[in-house]
């Protein structure tokens, strides 16, 4: 597609969102036929109304596995915005999603909470995540209100989802897996024993799994 063609395509359809339908078609291939459970972020509650939701909605998925996979929208360029067309990068660069071990969507409530402050950080410091990142906690449970020794967070490229290129540029999906404390505090120390601590967690959770209740550390 040309500049030329995006610009019709804009004008033809009030409602054309590109970088969305990107989004959706990688989980499309990854979920054929599944019908996701989506959660719109309020409109009136955007960033770009004042508001301080950076996200625009979250998709979540039920993987054959038993977990389930849940994808962010709006860290990428999602509608029609001509200077984005040709991009190296769409906006950010990436969509975030984690994989929680949890029967219900209503179970994974608590984690669209941290992605929009994921989010939030994001935009408001300039700040982006990279797979082999850690991400601290204040050392409790990433599920306020429940007790969990997951505490933090690693960075990863998404176990599936595999990256796209759009007609805003290059989007790639960074997956947040759960880990704990001690693990943590094993990174400060040396954040190159990251790649360790993936390659340990995949020998028995090989999807890399976000499960609130694992007890053990891998480090």
């Amino acid at each position: 597609m040309d500049k030329q063609e995006y610009i019709r395509l804009a004008a033809e359809q009030n409602d054309w969102a590109p970088g969305w339908d990107a989004i959706d078609d990688v989980f499309e291939n990854l979920y054929p036929g599944q019908e996701p459970s989506h959660f719109g972020t309020d409109l009136h509650a955007r960033a770009v109304f004042g508001g301080d939701q950076y996200l625009d909605g979250y998709s979540i998925y039920q993987a054959a596995h038993g977990y389930k996979h849940i994808v962010t929208y709006g860290m990428t360029e999602l509608y029609t915005e001509e200077k984005a067309f040709g991009g190296e990068w769409s906006k950010w660069g990436y969509e975030m999603t984690i994989k929680l071990k949890e029967e219900s969507h209503d179970d994974c409530m608590w984690s669209l909470d941290m992605l929009s402050n994921l989010a939030r950080y994001t935009y408001t410091q300039n700040r982006f995540f990279e797979p082999l990142q850690y991400i601290s906690g204040n050392g409790t449970s990433l599920h306020i209100g429940v007790e969990s020794n997951i505490t933090a967070l690693l960075v990863v490229s998404d176990t599936e989802a595999a990256g796209v290129d759009t007609v805003h540029g290059r989007v790639d999906f960074i997956q947040l897996v759960g880990i704990t404390e001690k693990e943590l505090e094993v990174l400060k120390e040396d954040s190159t024993k990251a790649a360790e601590l993936v390659e340990k967690m995949k020998w028995d959770n090989p999807y890399l799994v976000t499960d609130m209740n694992r007890k053990h550390a891998y480090l």
